[in-house]
Parts: C-alpha cells; sequence; structure tokens
C-alpha cells in the first residue's frame, strides 16, 4: 500500500458547518474504506493548515479518486503528498549507488 500525507483547510461551507466535522470524519472513513483507502491517522491542527491525514492506498488512481470524491462535497480543499515510510526510505537509500 502507498501512503499519502493529507493537508487540508476548511471551506467557507466547511468551516461555517465546523460542528458537523467529527461525522464528516466518519463519513469519510467509511467511503475511504469502501474504496480501498484507509485513514491512517487524523490530525486537527494549528497554523498553515486545519486538518492533516494520513491515508494509506493501493495506488494513484485509487488514491486521487478518494481525495477528489472528499473534496467534491466542499467542506476542505487539500493538498496531498505522496509519502515513503521509513523502511521504504531505508530501501532508497540501501539501493543508492
Amino acid at each position: 500500500m502507498a501512503t499519502y500525507i493529507i493537508l487540508g483547510n476548511y471551506t467557507s461551507q466547511g468551516i461555517k458547518n465546523v460542528r458537523e466535522s467529527p461525522a464528516r470524519l466518519d463519513a469519510a472513513r467509511e467511503q475511504l474504506s469502501a474504496i480501498g483507502v484507509q485513514l491512517k491517522d487524523f490530525y486537527l491542527t494549528m497554523g498553515q493548515y486545519d486538518i492533516v491525514g494520513v491515508v494509506e492506498a493501493p495506488d494513484n488512481m485509487t488514491a486521487a479518486r478518494a481525495l477528489l470524491a472528499l473534496g467534491a462535497q466542499g467542506n476542505v480543499s487539500t493538498t496531498t503528498l505522496a509519502a515513503l515510510t521509513e523502511d521504504e526510505f531505508r530501501s532508497v537509500m540501501g539501493s543508492m549507488s
């Protein structure tokens, strides 16, 4: 499974209905799971981004489909980073000549 870091900000619609966020998070977790994407971690953050999530997906296409579907609901805008785990990092470093 590939790992992705999701950086999100509430849209004006999302912040207007911010009290619904826990229920939206639960629904998002179910939606993601239904297409093979697992929400591993979720954080409410302060600073440049309002939320940070860590998800695992089988491939880029599945991750893109899932995140676009969530974004289409209009509550958050996201920036997605593909990430390598520590083991993958060590493998890359070990393969360098």
